[in-house]
Protein backbone atom coordinates (compact mmCIF):
# COMPACT_ATOMS: atom_id res chain seq x y z
CA UNK A 1 0.00 0.00 0.00
CA UNK A 2 1.10 3.47 -0.78
CA UNK A 3 0.70 6.76 0.92
CA UNK A 4 0.16 9.69 -0.94
CA UNK A 5 -1.70 11.83 1.71
CA UNK A 6 -1.78 11.58 5.55
CA UNK A 7 -4.21 13.39 8.31
CA UNK A 8 -2.32 14.06 11.61
CA UNK A 9 -4.05 15.53 14.45
CA UNK A 10 -2.22 14.71 17.89
CA UNK A 11 -1.70 16.69 21.44
CA UNK A 12 1.38 15.30 22.30
CA UNK A 13 3.73 16.99 19.44
CA UNK A 14 6.80 14.57 20.16
CA UNK A 15 8.91 13.36 17.13
CA UNK A 16 5.96 15.00 15.53
CA UNK A 17 7.88 17.85 13.51
CA UNK A 18 10.71 14.82 12.80
CA UNK A 19 7.99 12.50 11.57
CA UNK A 20 6.23 15.38 9.55
CA UNK A 21 9.45 16.40 7.40
CA UNK A 22 10.17 12.90 7.22
CA UNK A 23 6.53 11.92 4.90
CA UNK A 24 6.70 15.42 2.69
CA UNK A 25 10.24 13.89 1.88
CA UNK A 26 8.36 10.87 0.90
CA UNK A 27 6.47 13.50 -1.51
CA UNK A 28 3.24 12.67 1.09
CA UNK A 29 0.61 15.37 1.06
CA UNK A 30 -0.12 16.61 4.89
CA UNK A 31 -3.59 17.38 5.81
CA UNK A 32 -3.87 18.67 9.76
CA UNK A 33 -6.29 19.86 12.50
CA UNK A 34 -6.53 23.26 13.24
CA UNK A 35 -4.11 23.62 16.06
CA UNK A 36 -1.50 20.46 14.56
CA UNK A 37 -1.61 22.67 11.19
CA UNK A 38 -0.22 25.67 12.90
CA UNK A 39 2.54 23.44 14.76
CA UNK A 40 3.46 22.30 11.54
CA UNK A 41 3.49 25.91 9.78
CA UNK A 42 5.16 27.30 12.12
CA UNK A 43 8.03 24.30 11.71
CA UNK A 44 8.30 25.71 8.18
CA UNK A 45 6.37 22.61 6.59
CA UNK A 46 3.07 23.27 3.76
CA UNK A 47 0.03 21.72 5.43
CA UNK A 48 -3.66 22.06 4.16
CA UNK A 49 -6.10 22.53 8.29
CA UNK A 50 -9.22 20.58 7.89
CA UNK A 51 -11.08 24.07 7.99
CA UNK A 52 -9.04 24.75 4.85
CA UNK A 53 -10.11 21.10 3.46
CA UNK A 54 -14.06 21.67 4.48
CA UNK A 55 -14.88 25.39 4.34
CA UNK A 56 -16.61 24.79 7.86
CA UNK A 57 -14.31 26.10 11.25
CA UNK A 58 -13.83 24.83 14.36
CA UNK A 59 -17.51 25.63 16.50
CA UNK A 60 -18.49 25.75 20.00
CA UNK A 61 -15.11 25.83 21.97
CA UNK A 62 -13.60 23.31 19.40
CA UNK A 63 -15.61 20.53 20.83
CA UNK A 64 -16.25 20.51 16.84
CA UNK A 65 -14.01 20.47 14.72
CA UNK A 66 -12.97 17.12 12.49
CA UNK A 67 -16.78 15.60 13.08
CA UNK A 68 -16.80 15.78 9.29
CA UNK A 69 -18.02 13.42 5.94
CA UNK A 70 -15.76 14.90 3.34
CA UNK A 71 -13.14 13.53 6.09
CA UNK A 72 -14.44 10.23 7.54
CA UNK A 73 -15.48 9.31 3.27
CA UNK A 74 -11.97 9.89 2.55
CA UNK A 75 -10.82 7.76 5.35
CA UNK A 76 -13.52 4.60 5.18
CA UNK A 77 -13.77 4.36 1.65
CA UNK A 78 -12.75 0.85 0.63
CA UNK A 79 -10.47 1.31 -2.34
CA UNK A 80 -11.56 -2.39 -3.46
CA UNK A 81 -15.23 -0.95 -4.29
CA UNK A 82 -15.74 1.13 -7.28
CA UNK A 83 -18.66 2.60 -6.40
CA UNK A 84 -16.89 3.86 -2.95
CA UNK A 85 -14.39 5.20 -5.75
CA UNK A 86 -16.78 7.08 -8.11
CA UNK A 87 -18.39 8.52 -4.85
CA UNK A 88 -15.28 9.74 -3.85
CA UNK A 89 -14.99 11.47 -6.91
CA UNK A 90 -18.07 12.78 -7.64
CA UNK A 91 -17.15 14.69 -4.24
CA UNK A 92 -14.34 15.90 -5.30
CA UNK A 93 -12.62 13.54 -2.00
CA UNK A 94 -9.54 12.58 -2.25
CA UNK A 95 -8.74 9.25 -0.03
CA UNK A 96 -6.67 9.29 3.31
CA UNK A 97 -4.39 6.59 3.37
CA UNK A 98 -2.56 7.67 6.67
CA UNK A 99 -3.68 8.65 9.84
CA UNK A 100 -1.83 10.14 12.90
CA UNK A 101 -3.88 11.05 16.04
CA UNK A 102 -3.19 11.66 20.06
CA UNK A 103 -5.95 12.15 21.99
CA UNK A 104 -6.87 14.96 24.78
CA UNK A 105 -4.92 14.19 27.92
CA UNK A 106 -7.79 13.13 29.73
CA UNK A 107 -6.22 10.60 31.90
CA UNK A 108 -2.89 13.14 33.01
CA UNK A 109 -5.74 15.30 33.51
CA UNK A 110 -7.50 13.37 35.75
CA UNK A 111 -4.36 12.26 37.94
CA UNK A 112 -3.93 16.26 38.42
CA UNK A 113 -7.37 17.63 38.88
CA UNK A 114 -10.61 16.38 40.46
CA UNK A 115 -12.53 19.13 38.76
CA UNK A 116 -15.63 17.32 36.92
CA UNK A 117 -16.33 20.23 34.78
CA UNK A 118 -12.88 20.97 33.08
CA UNK A 119 -12.29 17.11 33.04
CA UNK A 120 -15.04 17.05 31.07
CA UNK A 121 -13.26 19.68 28.41
CA UNK A 122 -10.37 16.55 27.94
CA UNK A 123 -12.90 14.54 27.00
CA UNK A 124 -11.97 13.96 22.76
CA UNK A 125 -14.78 13.37 20.40
CA UNK A 126 -12.89 13.78 17.19
CA UNK A 127 -9.93 12.17 17.60
CA UNK A 128 -11.52 8.46 18.50
CA UNK A 129 -13.95 9.01 15.61
CA UNK A 130 -11.01 9.19 12.95
CA UNK A 131 -8.93 6.37 14.95
CA UNK A 132 -12.25 4.00 15.22
CA UNK A 133 -12.72 5.42 10.99
CA UNK A 134 -9.33 4.47 10.43
CA UNK A 135 -8.59 1.35 12.07
CA UNK A 136 -11.86 -0.29 10.33
CA UNK A 137 -10.81 0.51 6.55
CA UNK A 138 -6.95 -0.61 7.60
CA UNK A 139 -6.96 -2.83 4.47
CA UNK A 140 -5.98 0.09 3.00
CA UNK A 141 -5.83 2.67 5.77
CA UNK A 142 -2.49 2.97 8.09
CA UNK A 143 -3.48 4.54 12.05
CA UNK A 144 -0.99 5.59 14.65
CA UNK A 145 -1.92 6.61 17.89
CA UNK A 146 2.01 7.11 19.71
CA UNK A 147 4.76 8.73 18.73
CA UNK A 148 6.43 5.35 19.52
CA UNK A 149 5.10 4.10 16.14
CA UNK A 150 6.51 6.83 13.80
CA UNK A 151 9.84 5.06 13.46
CA UNK A 152 8.56 1.77 12.47
CA UNK A 153 6.47 3.18 9.86
CA UNK A 154 9.39 5.40 8.52
CA UNK A 155 11.35 2.37 7.97
CA UNK A 156 8.56 0.26 6.33
CA UNK A 157 7.91 3.90 4.45
CA UNK A 158 11.59 4.02 2.44
CA UNK A 159 11.38 0.52 1.82
CA UNK A 160 8.18 1.54 -0.23
CA UNK A 161 5.28 -0.78 0.93
CA UNK A 162 3.68 -0.75 4.18
CA UNK A 163 2.31 -4.25 4.53
CA UNK A 164 -1.19 -5.48 6.04
CA UNK A 165 0.28 -7.11 8.71
CA UNK A 166 1.52 -4.14 9.86
CA UNK A 167 -1.52 -2.39 8.93
CA UNK A 168 -3.55 -4.63 10.91
CA UNK A 169 -1.60 -4.56 14.19
CA UNK A 170 -1.67 -0.74 14.40
CA UNK A 171 -5.40 -1.37 13.83
CA UNK A 172 -5.78 -3.33 17.00
CA UNK A 173 -3.38 -0.54 18.60
CA UNK A 174 -5.85 1.99 17.82
CA UNK A 175 -9.04 0.07 18.78
CA UNK A 176 -7.35 -0.98 21.93
CA UNK A 177 -6.35 2.38 22.67
CA UNK A 178 -9.78 4.23 22.05
CA UNK A 179 -11.16 1.75 24.27
CA UNK A 180 -8.55 2.59 27.16
CA UNK A 181 -9.65 5.92 26.92
CA UNK A 182 -13.66 5.32 26.75
CA UNK A 183 -12.63 3.01 30.34
CA UNK A 184 -10.83 6.18 31.95
CA UNK A 185 -13.27 8.12 30.97
CA UNK A 186 -16.37 5.81 32.37
CA UNK A 187 -13.95 4.86 35.79
CA UNK A 188 -13.77 8.78 36.15
CA UNK A 189 -17.45 9.25 35.90
CA UNK A 190 -18.28 6.32 37.83
CA UNK A 191 -15.64 7.10 40.49
CA UNK A 192 -17.95 6.41 43.82
CA UNK A 193 -20.46 4.11 42.82
CA UNK A 194 -20.12 0.43 43.89
CA UNK A 195 -21.73 -1.82 40.83
CA UNK A 196 -22.06 -1.00 37.30
CA UNK A 197 -23.29 -3.28 34.69
CA UNK A 198 -20.32 -2.29 32.37
CA UNK A 199 -17.22 -3.23 34.45
CA UNK A 200 -13.79 -2.79 32.54
CA UNK A 201 -10.09 -1.00 33.22
CA UNK A 202 -7.39 -0.57 30.65
CA UNK A 203 -3.67 -0.25 31.74
CA UNK A 204 -0.82 0.57 29.55
CA UNK A 205 2.46 -1.53 29.47
CA UNK A 206 4.76 -0.67 31.33
CA UNK A 207 7.73 -3.81 30.68
CA UNK A 208 7.84 -7.23 29.92
CA UNK A 209 9.05 -9.22 32.35
CA UNK A 210 12.01 -11.85 32.50
CA UNK A 211 9.24 -14.12 32.54
CA UNK A 212 5.98 -15.53 34.23
CA UNK A 213 5.90 -17.53 37.32
CA UNK A 214 7.93 -19.66 36.24
CA UNK A 215 10.68 -19.45 33.95
CA UNK A 216 8.31 -21.30 31.14
CA UNK A 217 5.37 -18.83 31.54
CA UNK A 218 5.98 -15.33 29.73
CA UNK A 219 4.85 -12.19 31.89
CA UNK A 220 4.16 -8.27 31.74
CA UNK A 221 3.45 -5.63 33.77
CA UNK A 222 0.68 -3.31 32.78
CA UNK A 223 -0.22 0.49 34.60
CA UNK A 224 1.35 3.79 34.66
CA UNK A 225 0.42 3.70 38.16
CA UNK A 226 3.16 1.15 39.21
CA UNK A 227 5.56 3.56 38.53
CA UNK A 228 4.22 6.24 40.49
CA UNK A 229 4.54 3.74 43.36
CA UNK A 230 7.94 2.65 42.95
CA UNK A 231 11.20 3.38 42.04
CA UNK A 232 13.87 0.64 40.96
CA UNK A 233 17.49 1.85 42.39
CA UNK A 234 19.34 -1.26 42.00
CA UNK A 235 19.18 -4.63 41.08
CA UNK A 236 17.93 -7.04 38.38
CA UNK A 237 14.67 -6.63 36.40
CA UNK A 238 11.65 -7.26 38.45
CA UNK A 239 9.88 -10.66 37.84
CA UNK A 240 6.59 -11.59 38.21
CA UNK A 241 6.74 -13.12 41.45
CA UNK A 242 8.55 -9.64 42.52
CA UNK A 243 5.86 -7.62 41.59
CA UNK A 244 3.66 -9.46 43.86
CA UNK A 245 5.59 -9.41 46.37
CA UNK A 246 5.90 -5.80 46.30
CA UNK A 247 2.40 -5.48 45.85
CA UNK A 248 1.82 -7.70 49.39
CA UNK A 249 4.98 -5.99 51.14
CA UNK A 250 3.29 -2.72 50.74
CA UNK A 251 -0.17 -3.43 51.77
CA UNK A 252 1.40 -4.96 54.90
CA UNK A 253 3.67 -1.85 56.04
CA UNK A 254 0.69 0.10 55.66
CA UNK A 255 -1.25 -1.04 58.49
CA UNK A 256 1.77 0.49 60.94
CA UNK A 257 2.92 3.81 61.84
CA UNK A 258 5.79 3.06 64.47
CA UNK A 259 8.99 2.18 62.97
CA UNK A 260 8.44 -1.29 61.47
CA UNK A 261 10.23 -4.21 59.67
CA UNK A 262 8.02 -6.91 57.49
CA UNK A 263 9.62 -10.21 55.86
CA UNK A 264 7.81 -11.47 53.05
CA UNK A 265 7.92 -14.80 51.04
CA UNK A 266 5.71 -15.58 48.48
CA UNK A 267 3.37 -12.49 49.19
CA UNK A 268 2.97 -13.92 53.06
CA UNK A 269 4.67 -12.49 56.41
CA UNK A 270 7.82 -14.95 57.85
CA UNK A 271 7.99 -12.20 60.35
CA UNK A 272 6.96 -8.68 61.53
CA UNK A 273 8.72 -6.05 64.09
CA UNK A 274 8.45 -2.80 65.06
CA UNK A 275 10.83 -0.88 67.32
CA UNK A 276 12.74 2.80 67.37
CA UNK A 277 15.88 1.41 66.69
CA UNK A 278 15.45 -0.36 63.24
CA UNK A 279 18.39 -2.70 64.02
CA UNK A 280 15.98 -4.27 66.72
CA UNK A 281 12.86 -4.15 64.77
CA UNK A 282 15.02 -6.19 62.25
CA UNK A 283 16.00 -8.56 64.97
CA UNK A 284 12.51 -8.90 66.41
CA UNK A 285 11.13 -9.79 62.84
CA UNK A 286 13.61 -12.35 61.93
CA UNK A 287 13.48 -13.86 65.29
CA UNK A 288 10.10 -15.40 64.37
CA UNK A 289 11.40 -17.54 61.25
CA UNK A 290 15.03 -17.58 61.10
CA UNK A 291 15.00 -20.14 57.78
CA UNK A 292 12.01 -18.61 55.26
CA UNK A 293 13.40 -15.01 54.88
CA UNK A 294 16.45 -16.83 52.73
CA UNK A 295 15.14 -15.34 49.12
CA UNK A 296 12.75 -13.56 50.89
CA UNK A 297 11.49 -9.74 50.30
CA UNK A 298 11.89 -6.98 53.19
CA UNK A 299 9.78 -4.04 53.90
CA UNK A 300 11.03 -0.98 55.97
CA UNK A 301 8.58 2.14 56.68
CA UNK A 302 11.57 4.37 57.35
CA UNK A 303 14.90 5.18 55.53
CA UNK A 304 16.98 2.58 55.46
CA UNK A 305 20.05 3.19 57.82
CA UNK A 306 23.88 2.19 57.56
CA UNK A 307 23.66 -0.16 60.61
CA UNK A 308 20.19 -1.75 59.03
CA UNK A 309 21.76 -2.19 55.53
CA UNK A 310 24.53 -4.06 57.39
CA UNK A 311 23.01 -6.29 59.00
CA UNK A 312 20.43 -7.04 55.68
CA UNK A 313 23.69 -7.80 53.93
CA UNK A 314 24.05 -10.27 55.73
CA UNK A 315 21.51 -12.45 54.28
CA UNK A 316 20.29 -13.38 50.31
CA UNK A 317 17.54 -11.29 49.88
CA UNK A 318 15.80 -10.86 46.47
CA UNK A 319 14.83 -7.31 47.63
CA UNK A 320 14.29 -4.46 49.72
CA UNK A 321 11.87 -1.57 50.00
CA UNK A 322 11.71 1.43 51.89
CA UNK A 323 10.41 5.15 51.57
CA UNK A 324 14.27 5.83 51.18
CA UNK A 325 17.85 4.89 51.81
CA UNK A 326 21.01 6.73 53.38
CA UNK A 327 23.43 7.24 50.57
CA UNK A 328 25.89 4.76 52.30
CA UNK A 329 23.32 2.38 52.78
CA UNK A 330 22.92 2.09 49.55
CA UNK A 331 26.44 1.92 48.73
CA UNK A 332 26.39 -0.94 50.99
CA UNK A 333 23.51 -3.19 49.46
CA UNK A 334 25.03 -2.43 45.74
CA UNK A 335 27.36 -4.82 46.38
CA UNK A 336 25.16 -7.61 46.12
CA UNK A 337 24.62 -6.78 42.35
CA UNK A 338 21.23 -9.00 41.83
CA UNK A 339 19.49 -6.96 45.00
CA UNK A 340 17.03 -5.36 44.00
CA UNK A 341 16.69 -1.71 45.56
CA UNK A 342 13.23 -0.01 45.47
CA UNK A 343 11.64 2.98 46.66
CA UNK A 344 7.94 3.51 47.30
CA UNK A 345 5.58 6.56 47.60
CA UNK A 346 3.07 5.75 50.58
CA UNK A 347 0.51 8.46 49.72
CA UNK A 348 0.53 7.22 45.54
CA UNK A 349 -0.38 3.73 47.21
CA UNK A 350 -3.10 4.76 49.53
CA UNK A 351 -5.03 6.54 46.57
CA UNK A 352 -4.86 3.48 44.16
CA UNK A 353 -6.52 1.08 47.11
CA UNK A 354 -9.84 1.60 46.14
CA UNK A 355 -10.80 -1.34 44.03
CA UNK A 356 -9.30 -5.22 44.14
CA UNK A 357 -9.81 -7.75 41.07
CA UNK A 358 -8.50 -10.74 39.79
CA UNK A 359 -8.88 -12.85 36.75
CA UNK A 360 -10.98 -16.23 36.69
CA UNK A 361 -11.81 -18.52 34.28
CA UNK A 362 -13.69 -16.01 31.66
CA UNK A 363 -13.91 -13.12 33.74
CA UNK A 364 -12.91 -11.16 36.79
CA UNK A 365 -13.94 -10.96 40.55
CA UNK A 366 -14.26 -7.22 42.21
CA UNK A 367 -14.06 -6.49 44.98
CA UNK A 368 -13.54 -3.14 47.50
CA UNK A 369 -10.21 -3.38 49.36
CA UNK A 370 -9.68 -5.49 52.61
CA UNK A 371 -8.81 -1.69 54.43
CA UNK A 372 -10.62 -1.52 57.26
CA UNK A 373 -8.74 -3.11 60.96
CA UNK A 374 -10.84 -2.30 64.10
CA UNK A 375 -13.74 0.09 63.36
CA UNK A 376 -14.93 1.86 66.42
CA UNK A 377 -17.12 -0.41 68.77
CA UNK A 378 -16.07 -3.52 66.87
CA UNK A 379 -13.63 -4.42 69.94
CA UNK A 380 -15.79 -6.77 72.41
CA UNK A 381 -14.06 -8.70 74.75
CA UNK A 382 -16.30 -11.93 75.13
CA UNK A 383 -14.91 -13.72 78.37
CA UNK A 384 -15.17 -13.10 82.32
CA UNK A 385 -11.22 -12.46 82.02
CA UNK A 386 -10.28 -8.78 80.49
CA UNK A 387 -6.86 -8.52 78.25
CA UNK A 388 -4.14 -6.66 80.35
CA UNK A 389 -2.84 -3.53 78.74
CA UNK A 390 0.20 -5.34 77.52
CA UNK A 391 -2.19 -8.09 76.18
CA UNK A 392 -4.29 -5.41 74.59
CA UNK A 393 -1.32 -4.07 72.51
CA UNK A 394 -0.25 -7.60 71.39
CA UNK A 395 -3.60 -8.36 70.12
CA UNK A 396 -4.01 -5.47 67.84
CA UNK A 397 -0.17 -6.06 66.42
CA UNK A 398 -1.24 -9.63 65.61
CA UNK A 399 -4.58 -8.57 64.33
CA UNK A 400 -2.61 -6.15 61.56
CA UNK A 401 -0.62 -9.11 60.57
CA UNK A 402 -2.77 -11.84 60.57
CA UNK A 403 -5.09 -10.33 57.95
CA UNK A 404 -2.40 -10.09 55.39
CA UNK A 405 -1.35 -14.14 55.75
CA UNK A 406 -2.86 -16.59 53.71
CA UNK A 407 -5.89 -17.95 55.17
CA UNK A 408 -6.37 -20.16 56.77
CA UNK A 409 -4.58 -17.86 59.64
CA UNK A 410 -2.81 -17.76 62.46
CA UNK A 411 -0.34 -15.50 64.33
CA UNK A 412 1.77 -16.00 67.62
CA UNK A 413 2.26 -12.32 68.67
CA UNK A 414 4.13 -9.74 71.54
CA UNK A 415 3.20 -6.03 71.38
CA UNK A 416 5.68 -5.29 69.32
CA UNK A 417 6.83 -8.71 67.58
CA UNK A 418 5.53 -12.10 65.68
CA UNK A 419 6.49 -14.84 67.49
CA UNK A 420 5.06 -17.65 65.13
CA UNK A 421 2.87 -17.40 61.83
CA UNK A 422 1.12 -20.23 60.77
CA UNK A 423 -1.15 -19.71 57.36
CA UNK A 424 -1.92 -21.13 53.96
CA UNK A 425 -3.72 -24.08 56.05
CA UNK A 426 -7.21 -26.20 54.56
CA UNK A 427 -8.43 -26.15 58.54
CA UNK A 428 -7.72 -23.94 61.58
CA UNK A 429 -6.03 -26.33 63.57
CA UNK A 430 -3.72 -27.13 61.11
CA UNK A 431 -2.80 -23.36 61.23
CA UNK A 432 -2.17 -23.26 64.95
CA UNK A 433 -0.09 -26.31 64.59
CA UNK A 434 2.35 -25.43 61.85
CA UNK A 435 2.80 -22.18 64.00
CA UNK A 436 3.86 -24.25 67.12
CA UNK A 437 5.74 -26.39 65.15
CA UNK A 438 7.80 -23.64 63.51
CA UNK A 439 8.24 -22.12 66.93
CA UNK A 440 9.66 -25.25 68.87
CA UNK A 441 11.49 -26.06 65.53
CA UNK A 442 13.98 -22.49 65.67
CA UNK A 443 13.16 -22.66 69.88
CA UNK A 444 11.29 -19.83 69.82
CA UNK A 445 9.17 -19.93 73.08
CA UNK A 446 5.32 -19.47 73.08
CA UNK A 447 4.94 -18.51 76.93
CA UNK A 448 2.94 -15.51 77.43
CA UNK A 449 1.65 -14.64 74.05
CA UNK A 450 -0.87 -13.63 72.27
CA UNK A 451 -3.03 -15.49 68.90
CA UNK A 452 -4.89 -13.85 65.93
CA UNK A 453 -7.16 -15.69 63.99
CA UNK A 454 -7.91 -14.49 60.53
CA UNK A 455 -11.60 -15.64 61.17
CA UNK A 456 -13.53 -17.73 63.80
CA UNK A 457 -12.58 -21.10 65.41
CA UNK A 458 -15.56 -23.16 64.19
CA UNK A 459 -14.50 -25.58 67.36
CA UNK A 460 -12.79 -25.41 70.38
CA UNK A 461 -9.57 -27.62 69.72
CA UNK A 462 -7.83 -25.07 68.06
CA UNK A 463 -8.01 -22.37 71.03
CA UNK A 464 -7.17 -24.96 73.33
CA UNK A 465 -3.61 -26.28 71.98
CA UNK A 466 -3.09 -22.13 71.49
CA UNK A 467 -3.70 -22.08 74.97
CA UNK A 468 -1.86 -24.90 75.67
CA UNK A 469 1.48 -23.71 73.96
CA UNK A 470 1.49 -20.83 76.09
CA UNK A 471 -1.13 -17.95 74.50
CA UNK A 472 -2.98 -16.06 77.22
CA UNK A 473 -5.10 -13.68 75.03
CA UNK A 474 -6.96 -14.46 71.62
CA UNK A 475 -8.55 -12.21 69.00
CA UNK A 476 -11.05 -13.60 66.00
CA UNK A 477 -13.47 -12.44 64.14
CA UNK A 478 -16.14 -14.44 66.03
CA UNK A 479 -19.35 -15.57 64.11
CA UNK A 480 -19.57 -19.51 64.74
CA UNK A 481 -22.49 -21.87 65.48
CA UNK A 482 -20.10 -22.69 68.03
CA UNK A 483 -19.13 -19.24 69.67
CA UNK A 484 -20.67 -20.21 73.05
CA UNK A 485 -18.98 -23.44 72.99
CA UNK A 486 -15.22 -21.84 71.89
CA UNK A 487 -16.07 -18.56 74.85
CA UNK A 488 -16.60 -21.58 77.49
CA UNK A 489 -13.24 -23.20 76.68
CA UNK A 490 -11.85 -19.59 76.84
CA UNK A 491 -13.12 -19.26 80.31
CA UNK A 492 -12.34 -22.69 81.54
CA UNK A 493 -8.43 -21.82 80.26
CA UNK A 494 -9.00 -18.42 81.99
CA UNK A 495 -7.49 -17.04 78.53
CA UNK A 496 -8.89 -13.61 77.68
CA UNK A 497 -11.13 -13.17 73.88
CA UNK A 498 -11.52 -10.83 71.66
CA UNK A 499 -14.55 -10.19 69.20
CA UNK A 500 -13.64 -7.99 66.23
CA UNK A 501 -16.93 -8.29 63.88
CA UNK A 502 -14.70 -8.72 61.35
CA UNK A 503 -13.25 -11.50 58.76
CA UNK A 504 -10.12 -11.24 57.22
CA UNK A 505 -9.70 -14.16 54.42
CA UNK A 506 -7.01 -13.83 51.90
CA UNK A 507 -6.75 -16.04 49.17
Amino acid sequence: MSVRRALLSVWDKAGLREFARALRDHGVQLLASDGTGAFLRAEGLPVQTVSELTGFPPILDGRVKTLHPLLHAAILARRDQPEHLAQLQRLGIEPIDLVVVGFYPFEQVRQRSGDLAALLEFIDIGGPALVRAAAKNFPWVTVLVRPEQYGEFLALLRRGEIPEEFRRRCAAEAFARASAYDAAIAAALAAGQEELHWWSRSYTLVQRLRYGENPHQSGWLYGEGFRQCFRQLHGKELSYTNVLDLDAAVRLILEFERPTIGILKHTTPCGVGSDDDLVAAWEKALAADPISPFGGIVVVNREVTPELARRLSELFLELVIAPAFAEEAIELLRRKKNLRLLTYDAGAIRELLHEEFRSVLGGVVVQSPDTALLPPGSWRVVTRRLPTPEEEAALRFAWRVVKHVKSNAIVFARADQTVAIGGGQPSRLDAVRVAIRKARDVGVVLTDTVVASDAFFPFPDALQEAVAAGATAVIQPGGSVRDAEVIAAADALGVAMVFTGMRHFRH
